[in-house]
């Protein structure tokens, strides 16, 4: 964390953005309305998906199983679509658009899943857990409930990441929008631990319908507070999709796949505004061809005539620099998924344990999150203001973020391994009661047992979290720094549809996973998940060998850095 923001936060005014080329419009003038857009956003979905495994059960009895895998379908879609987002805002309509537009779908979505919840006749007869009675909701009572979990995972995947895009465009130095970030991270995990709590007890508690209308009330404030400061917000014209550009060196490079390369500099294109020509890398050197010359595609003052012919360097380079980023980003799909299935599974787990908190008190089997969110907030706290400054004064250079991500995959790994021990325990603890002969009963074993796993998992979580988005954003083009948090977003969004796969794998191969998880070996699923996991780290191993830093290497850490 920016130690800038805690300056700030102890009540040190930040120094004051740059406006000059902004007029009076942006910097923290708009602070207050970004960062109350975010927290409301985040509240939203906490709510909604915190507890949506418990709802999809108890109030449309959906098997459990089921359930998880829309649980990730919905999580999925709103890590992956946030690229779709990134490129409208990019290419044609600009951040602020897609924000309230965004909002108000998500609104929508919200406000047709409080009906599901208020109104009956949208919902099945309620039935017992894993009774054989139970009725499945009908043909348009599925439909409805798709179609309010479908706009609001659209809504929320065009407002939660762009949110940020657009916070940070309204400072001019990078230090300003640092802080800006840190504080949006902070936000947003505060807001989903409220919501993990507060909200899921409310649902579980009191009721559905007032809970889900506490989310679409949290968005319709975001999407007020967003709106009362339009006046204030600067905004950044389009200039283009990044992934036009990567396009383009595709083929500009086969159109000219006869062409002989060059020697000399200047017949390589490098653009109306450049400074110092470049000759281009050797490193797949047949992309080089999308920067040849060729007559007819300039005009003589630099620019093209042709713009899918030629392109610069620059561009070359820059999609040379994707393809080396490449197989470290592709660690990142099992680097996720251990922590989907993990995610997931562990409410279910939770639903077949004792969740009492003194007599009278019983824990939501969805706030099991927290015990994986408040030990990462705790971490990144920790390692920000003690650890790696001890780190950086014992060795002379800071923690590098490759370092960061190996250190949090292995943490992940021990997770699994102790969630597997802890699930083995309670089987145990099944049979010596014989319970496995009864539908979903609860074993006399403490939820608490999975605090120490998840502890685990949300301490690695604090480490290849934070460390993978600043590699990325360290070694993406210069261009494409937007990409590269949505990259981050994508494969993640990518690892719920194959935690996804490996449940479908697993249901249909062993018979570890029936709907009843006393009946089951959960443990096997989480021993599976972790030796991919471990085949996982091995290649992330010889990927981060290889690589070559771009850009971290000549990155000076000092008071005002990010770790």
């Amino acid at each position: 964390m920016d130690r800038t923001v805690l300056n700030s936060a102890n009540g040190e005014d930040p120094e004051p953005t740059s406006i000059s080329s902004r007029g009076k419009k942006g910097g923290w003038t708009t602070f207050p309305f970004t960062i109350a857009t975010v927290a409301g956003i985040a509240l939203a979905f906490g709510g909604l998906t915190g507890n949506l495994i418990v709802y999809l059960i108890q109030e449309f009895n959906i098997r459990s199983i089921s359930a998880a895998k829309i649980f990730n379908v919905v999580n999925g879609c709103t890590t992956i679509l946030p690229i779709a987002a990134a490129i409208i805002a990019d290419s044609f309509t600009g951040c602020y658009s897609v924000i309230w537009i965004s909002s108000l779908i998500s609104s929508l979505g919200l406000l047709i899943i409080v009906l599901t919840a208020a109104i009956s006749k949208l919902r099945p007869p309620h039935c017992e857990n894993g009774s054989n009675l139970c009725k499945y909701p009908s043909e348009v009572q599925l439909a409805v409930l798709y179609i309010g979990l479908a706009l609001g995972s659209i809504g929320m995947a065009g407002t939660r990441f762009t949110i940020g895009s657009m916070g940070a465009n309204q400072f001019d130095k990078p230090k300003h929008q640092g802080i800006f970030f840190n504080w949006y991270i902070f936000t947003m995990y505060m807001a989903t631990g409220i919501s993990s709590t507060l909200i899921v007890y409310i649902e579980n508690s009191v009721s559905w319908t007032l809970g889900f209308g506490i989310c679409l009330a949290a968005n319709i404030f975001a999407l007020a507070i967003f709106l009362a400061g339009s006046g204030f917000y600067h905004h950044l014209k389009p200039q283009g999709s990044p992934f036009v550009r990567l396009a383009r060196v595709i083929v500009a490079s086969f159109r000219k796949r006869k062409m002989v390369l060059s020697l000399k500099r200047e017949d390589y294109f490098q653009g109306p505004d450049y400074k110092v020509t470049t000759f281009p890398s050797k490193f797949f050197k047949f992309l080089n061809r999308a920067a040849l010359r060729a007559e007819g595609e300039t005009e003589p003052d630099g620019s093209t005539r042709q713009p899918w012919k030629p392109c610069t360097v620059q561009d070359v380079e820059d999609f040379k620099r994707i393809i080396k980023i490449f197989p470290l980003w592709s660690t990142g799909f099992f680097l996720s998924t251990p922590l989907v299935i993990l995610g997931s599974l562990s409410v279910l787990q939770a639903l077949a344990m004792d969740r009492h908190l003194g007599p009278h008190f019983q824990i939501p089997a969805g706030s099991v999150f927290l015990f994986t969110l408040m030990p990462t907030c705790f971490t990144v706290f920790l390692l920000d203001r003690f650890l790696f400054p001890l780190w950086e004064k014992f060795t002379g250079h800071p923690v590098r973020p490759l370092q960061r991500v190996g250190i949090g995959h292995l943490l992940d790994i021990v997770g699994l391994a102790v969630l597997a021990l802890v699930e083995a325990k309670r089987l145990k603890i099944a049979r010596l009661h014989d319970l496995q002969g009864q539908d979903n009963a609860v074993v006399p074993m403490s939820v608490f047992w999975l605090v120490p796993p998840l502890a685990i998992a949300g301490i690695g979580e604090a480490f290849f979290f934070p460390g993978q988005i600043d590699f990325y954003y360290q070694e993406f083009p210069a261009s494409l720094k937007s990409t590269s948090t949505a990259a981050v977003a994508l494969y993640m969004g990518i690892a719920y549809y194959l935690g996804n796969a490996v449940i479908d794998l697993v249901r249909r191969t062993r018979g570890w996973l029936p709907d009843d998880l006393n009946k089951g070996r959960l443990d096997n699923v989480y021993w599976l998940v972790c030796v991919l996991a471990g085949l996982n780290f091995c290649y992330y191993l010889v990927c981060s060998y290889f690589y070559k830093y771009q850009n971290v290497e000549t990155v000076k850490v000092t008071d005002d850095s990010t770790v």
